[in-house]
């Protein structure tokens, strides 16, 4: 693999663009990745221009590197490999905002509102340095897995600074680009999508009378960005969840829904634990009823049986064959035969 310096070991390429392109590298003294930008001349400018242009880019990293900020990339030095300058940098792992634009779609707005108000802050602080952007876009904006958000790209755009009004209408052009489908209708009390949509029109519209400041767009984001979510509602069946932004999650109305029948005929017993209904609980007992009156009957069939057997017996003595083909062995009188003076009767086999 290139070593640059005699120190940075290119690893792979973590992105391309107009100026150059970054690279993650290996710090072999440090023993650190970083992130290194090979810094490139614009096509189609003149050879005798080339070294001017790198040698002002050098320059403007090393005054890069003077900001100190937790939404500015930090620049941590300049290596140089056969006169072309390398801005070396600390290496944030996430995405980039056009990254995640291109893959999820724009953002909610609050979290437009906090990316906005994390990117003016990084401006602002590079600007106080003597560093202006000179033209920030979502692909100069990461967002770190660990949920911070870092400008980068400060001394190495193309351009002369455009100044902090221009700098305000380029974050209203990304905040544009990043935040969901805002309500087209004026804002109502506590819309805080229509209140970012109206912030961003007013970043968009030039107004020389009444010009935006970045105080007060940044306050405004930040006072958005923290006001914008609403507080997670405990359902006791399904544990923790958000509650839906079209649902009530607190107040008379949230009441009402949890105590009443919601047309005004005041509390009814909880969901989870309905009273037993009579209805049911006689139909649960039906069948057992039924098997008992049932085996009641049957013993009352036998019983009938039995009786009647016994009557036919003392009814009919010496008749014939009774239940289960047995001739009775009681004697019809005295002195009774079978008929040819041969003895009692017995059970034929």
């Amino acid at each position: 693999m290139t070593v640059i310096a005699g120190r940075y070991r290119l690893l792979d390429v973590l992105a391309e663009g107009a100026t150059g392109t970054v690279w993650r590298a290996l710090d072999e003294t440090g023993r650190h990745e970083v992130a290194l930008k090979e810094l490139r001349a614009p096509d189609g400018l003149p050879a005798d221009d080339v070294p001017l242009l790198y040698a002002r880019r050098e320059r403007e990293a090393r005054t890069a590197a003077r900001i100190s900020h937790s939404a500015v990339v930090r620049v941590l030095g300049v290596a140089t490999e056969d006169g072309r300058p390398w801005a070396v940098m600390e290496l944030v792992r996430g995405l980039t905002l056009a990254e995640t634009l291109e893959a999820a779609g724009p953002l909610p707005p609050r979290e437009a509102a906090r990316v906005g108000a994390e990117v003016l802050a990084g401006l602002r602080a590079a600007r106080e340095a003597g560093v202006p952007h000179r033209g920030v876009n979502p692909e100069h904006v990461l967002l770190a897995n660990d949920g911070r958000i870092a400008v980068t790209g400060f001394g190495t755009a193309p351009g002369d600074d455009p100044g902090p009004e221009a700098e305000l209408r380029a974050l209203g052009t990304l905040l544009y680009a990043t935040a969901s489908a805002l309500p087209s209708a004026p804002p109502s009390k506590d819309d805080r999508a229509g209140e970012l949509r109206t912030l961003i029109e007013g970043l968009l519209r030039e107004d020389p009378e009444h010009p935006p400041t970045a105080d007060r767009v940044e306050r405004e984001l930040r006072r958005l960005a923290a006001g914008g979510a609403r507080p997670a509602r405990v359902d006791s069946s399904a544990g923790t969840s958000p509650a839906p932004t079209d649902a009530p999650t607190g107040g008379e109305s949230g009441r009402r829904r949890e105590s009443g029948d919601g047309n005004g005929n005041g509390p009814t017993a909880p969901r989870s634990s309905p009273p037993k209904s009579p209805t049911r609980s006689h139909r649960t007992r039906s069948p057992r009823r039924a098997h008992v009156l049932l085996a009641g009957l049957i013993g009352a069939l036998l019983i009938a049986g039995a009786l009647a057997y016994h009557l036919v017996r003392d009814d009919g003595r010496g008749a014939g064959p009774g239940p289960g083909g047995v001739t009775s062995t009681a004697p019809a009188g005295p002195g009774a035969t079978d008929g040819a003076g041969g003895g009692p009767v017995t059970p034929r086999s």
